[in-house]
This record gives C-alpha cells, sequence and structure tokens, in this order.
C-alpha cells in the first residue's frame, strides 16, 4: 500500500470534531460544508489525529477517509434499514446490559468513541454527551450478572470502553472477576487502532485478571490502519498477557477485494490477532452505500480460502436483524444430496452420501 500523504498542515494535533474542522484540515471541500453539517447533526463526527494523518488528500475514494469522514449519502435511509438493526433493545434488561444470548452478555459502558464509524451499527445509540454507566446503573448490571450462573462471558462495548480512565476499567475488571461463573471479560475497541497513544501500560495493567481469561477485540478494516503506533499498543497488549481477536466490517470501497482482505488477515495473524469474525454490514440507517451483497461476501471468502492459512480466516457472519443473532454466512462447499465436494480451485470431487434409514 502506498504511504499516506501528511504534511504539517494536514496532520492535525487535535481529534476533529465538526464539518469546519475537517474542511480546515483538508478533508472536505468548502462547497461539501452546508450538505455536510446536516449528517453531522444527526450522527456524531470525530477523527482522532492517526487515523487523519492517515487520509491521502486529494485521493478519490480513500478507504481511510471513506470509514470516517461524512458523507451526504448518509442522510439517505434504503429499505430495511433500522435505528437498532441487531435488536438490542429486543434483548436489554437493564439500560446498558443486553442479555441475548445465553452464555453471555453484552456490557454497554459508555456511549462515546474517540471515532466515529460512518457505517457504525449503533450510530443512533452513541456520540459525545452519552452517559458512562457508573454508579447505581453500573451496580445493578454487575449484580444481574452475579444472579445469573449460565452467564460465563461478558462483552464490555459500548461506544468504546477503553475510552474510560484505567482506574474505571479496573473497578470493572476487579468485580466482574469476583464472580464465580464468570469465565470470560471481551473487551471490544477501536482505541489501539485510531488511539494507540491511549493504550499505556496503567491501561493493559486494568485489563488483566488474575482469575479470568481476558480477550481484546479490536476492530481494523484495512491494513493500512495497522501503523506503527498501533503494532506497539497492539505488542503491549500482548505482553500483558491478553488475548486479541480482531473484528472486521465487510465495506464496499474499504475491503471489498480479496488482496485488500488478505493483506489485512496476514497482518493480523504476524501481530499476534487472532483473526475472528468478518461482519456482513448490519441495516444501520444510511450506510447502503457502505454495503456489499451477501453473494459477494461469499465469494470473497472462497477467494481466501484457496490463498491463505485457516489461522488467517475469520467467520464470515450476519447478524440476523431484529435481534435474532449471529449465523455464519460462509460459502458453502458440499452438496448434502449428490455428495460432491467443490475444492478450493472449483473443481467438483465425489463423496459417500450415508444411507437414508
Amino acid at each position: 500500500m502506498p504511504p499516506a500523504v501528511t504534511t504539517a498542515e494536514t496532520a492535525p494535533s487535535t481529534t476533529l470534531r465538526s464539518v469546519g474542522a475537517l474542511a480546515a484540515a483538508g478533508l472536505v471541500g468548502a462547497d461539501a460544508k452546508g450538505p455536510l453539517e446536516q449528517v453531522a447533526e444527526r450522527y456524531a463526527v470525530a477523527i482522532t489525529p492517526d487515523m487523519a494523518a492517515l487520509i491521502e488528500r486529494g485521493r478519490d475514494a480513500d478507504p481511510i477517509a471513506r470509514q470516517f469522514v461524512p458523507d451526504v449519502r448518509e442522510l439517505v435511509e434504503a429499505p430495511g434499514e433500522r435505528a437498532d438493526p441487531i435488536g438490542d433493545r429486543v434483548h436489554e434488561k437493564l439500560p446498558g446490559l443486553v442479555h441475548r444470548y445465553p452464555d453471555r452478555v453484552l456490557l454497554k459502558l459508555t456511549h462515546a468513541c474517540p471515532v466515529y464509524c460512518r457505517f457504525c451499527f449503533r450510530r443512533e445509540m452513541v456520540g459525545p454527551g452519552g452517559e458512562t454507566m457508573l454508579g447505581p446503573a453500573l451496580d445493578k448490571a454487575i449484580a444481574y450478572i452475579a444472579e445469573h450462573p449460565e452467564i460465563r462471558e461478558v462483552i464490555l462495548t459500548g461506544g468504546d470502553p477503553l475510552m474510560l480512565s484505567p482506574r474505571r476499567i479496573a473497578d470493572v475488571t476487579a468485580r466482574l472477576s469476583a464472580i464465580a461463573h464468570v469465565d470470560i471479560l471481551r473487551w471490544h475497541s477501536r482505541v489501539p487502532i485510531v488511539d494507540p497513544g491511549h493504550i499505556s501500560g496503567d491501561l493493559v495493567a486494568a485489563l488483566r485478571s488474575d482469575t479470568k481469561a481476558v480477550y481484546v477485540g479490536i476492530h481494523a478494516n484495512h491494513p493500512r490502519e495497522l501503523t506503527d503506533p498501533a503494532r506497539t499498543a497492539i505488542a503491549r497488549l500482548r505482553a500483558g498477557g491478553l488475548h486479541l481477536v480482531s473484528q472486521t466490517v465487510l465495506l464496499k470501497g474499504v475491503n471489498d477485494d480479496a488482496a485488500t482482505l488478505e493483506a489485512l488477515f496476514r497482518a493480523f495473524v504476524t501481530l499476534g490477532i487472532r483473526p475472528y469474525y468478518l461482519h456482513q454490514m448490519d441495516l444501520a440507517p444510511g450506510t447502503s452505500h457502505f454495503r456489499t451483497t451477501i453473494a459477494e461476501g461469499q465469494a470473497l471468502m472462497r477467494a481466501l480460502r484457496g490463498r491463505i492459512s485457516g489461522l488467517a480466516l475469520p467467520t464470515y457472519i450476519l447478524d440476523i436483524p431484529g435481534g435474532f443473532g449471529k449465523v455464519p454466512v460462509g460459502p458453502g462447499y458440499v452438496d448434502a444430496e449428490t455428495g460432491g465436494v467443490t475444492d478450493i480451485w472449483g473443481r467438483q470431487h465425489a463423496y459417500p452420501v450415508a444411507e437414508r434409514e
């Protein structure tokens, strides 16, 4: 990949949080400011210095800009799009606590993020000024987890939970670690990628637990996001004894080609991150310009199967709209009726079919 073009004028020192700031940084044209203000009124805007520095000014359809710079197409809602595309509210037992699957819960600790992705499936819920789960709300959520022995895993999400201070993270870690039936804590975050300097020794120490397995799910969508500072942050998390997995969203114009996904997934494995999920784009409002078809995603996964090791292949999944959960939607290789098997090069082979009784 070509290096990002940055200069002292185009690399901001603070997070860009308005259309005016984006224009001053050369990320949007003056003629686009008016229409984009309408987008910013509805959906939060934030681009960290690390990500702004990666954007190649003057390049059409830059994959980093596409993820973070607002687009007037976000004001257009396609049929089937919905404010709560994966049905969080259907399974919300308490404010900020979602219990969709029997053995695990989501705990949404904050509504704030270091960046606001233009394709976010919680875009109607996240943004500056959102409440952080503290005090009685957190007490009730942790009490719920303690009262349900079937819960084995707690997924800490938001917003982005690693935006919290190490003190608050340590408090959550300690309280969840005290629940005997909880085995796994999993923190989902963009921070190691978009604000890697935030991954301090104190934060890593706050995430660690002496009694539970702790995973960090790192969200990255393009190999250029794995900058040297990001790699340092990832190494710091690994050195702290944390398990790392990846989250990637399949995005038109960003990573919807086999070469880009191959480079990304290979880089994850090299950095000690297990590729975990490749998400089919959720039906969030104003995101249709990012969405591929499932057939296109399946074709990409089929192409990758012949190019990279199984260690580097995530599961391609669809979160069924309405709160019905995630299902794998990868390509099929076996015809159950005929016993035919297709290999990674597309050739057909016979395989015995079990006799019916």
